[in-house]
């Protein structure tokens, strides 16, 4: 495929040679002679000028180089683009029903749905057309899944729950295990009933060994189209606006309302029963104890906002240097105070 063939599926302007013909895919440190790759983070400019590429898809920032590029508006998403295209594609999902699925009688299955080995699909179940639920799942009684989802091998998903169209779950998460919820009566743990349940809606992605659980009462809530990374742990009757990103080992304490658009990066911590505005981006490991308004960044512990934390940060940064100089000032004074007394005593001695 030459290089202009590809800028035509991507919408994409040609700097350079168009007609160069191009063999492979990768990233830019990979990639070898006859390949395409791409630059979006601008820490790997340097890397312009020591690629054995052939050519790069680029920001129309991009100007100083001496390879052809492809210039688009978004590099990652149209590399991303020509990778579902042209790249290799080895997965092969499961397909009609495995004979040794355990199926309740009740179920109601669409068009063209796979079942995987072992899978355990119990009463009163409802799946969409073109579902498929890979070997070794769980889907409760009552449970609800939509059009075209995709469920990975040991996903379990408890009773009543409600999964939207085109939901992709990856393997080992829970959806809709009990809510923490106890009362300390007399010195002993007693557990509050959770008996609500969880809502993905569609266009959802939620990665492997995520735990959503479900609200104590009404509902928990995933937004269309939100993004959820490895590892994150989501509490009882935690509402997320449509469209936002979870990033890895984040947390999400109970009744908090997520709003469309964040970002919770990498283990972010959140505390109950606050808001997050719409728009706001909460800095990685940040652990935030009230509110944020909408399009705020926040970062660090308490999180504050970032330019206000960053501040506070380069002084603590600073404590080190700030302490050796107190020390030497005490020094001084010490010697100054010293100092004083002699000339005093001889004042005195003199009069």
């Amino acid at each position: 495929m030459t290089l202009n063939e590809i800028a035509q599926l991507i919408e994409g302007e040609v700097v350079g040679d168009p007609n160069i013909v191009i063999t492979g895919i990768s990233g830019i440190k990979e990639a070898k002679q006859g390949d395409i790759t791409f630059l979006a983070n601008p820490k790997y400019t340097p890397l312009l000028k020591t690629t054995q590429a052939s050519a790069i898809i680029t920001s129309f920032e991009v100007n100083k180089t001496s390879k052809p590029l492809i210039k688009t508006e978004n590099p990652s998403l149209a590399f991303a683009k020509i990778v579902s295209l042209v790249g290799p594609n080895n997965v092969r999902h499961p397909q009609g029903i495995h004979p040794t699925a355990l199926i309740a009688e009740s179920v109601k299955l669409g068009k063209g749905v796979a079942i995987g080995a072992y899978a355990i699909i119990e009463e009163g179940v409802v799946i969409g057309d073109n579902t498929i639920i890979y070997g070794g799942c769980f889907i409760g009684h009552d449970t609800k899944i939509g059009k075209d989802a995709l469920i990975y091998p040991n996903v379990s998903i408890r009773e009543r729950i409600e999964i939207g169209n085109r939901v992709i779950i990856h393997s080992g998460t829970v959806i809709g295990s009990d809510g923490f919820g106890f009362a300390t009566v007399k010195g002993v743990q007693e557990k509050i009933p959770q008996i609500g349940t969880v809502v993905i809606e569609d266009d959802v992605e939620i990665g492997a060994n995520v735990t959503i659980d479900r609200a104590r009462f009404d509902k928990t809530l995933i937004g269309k189209g939100t993004k959820i990374d490895n590892l994150v742990q989501i509490a009882h009757n935690v509402i997320i606006g449509e469209h936002s990103i979870i990033v890895a080992q984040a947390g999400i304490s109970g009744s908090t309302v997520v709003g469309k658009g964040v970002i919770l990066a990498g283990q972010a911590g959140v505390v109950g029963h606050i808001h997050i505005g719409d728009g706001a981006i909460v800095a990685a490991q940040a652990g935030v104890t009230k509110s944020v308004p909408p399009n705020t960044k926040v970062s660090g512990y308490p999180a504050k906002p970032h330019e206000q934390a960053k501040r506070v940060n380069a002084c603590v940064q600073r404590l080190p240097l700030a302490y050796k100089r107190i020390k030497e000032l005490e020094e001084e004074v010490k010697r100054l105070k010293e100092k004083l007394e002699e000339l005093t005593s001889k004042f005195e001695r003199s009069r």
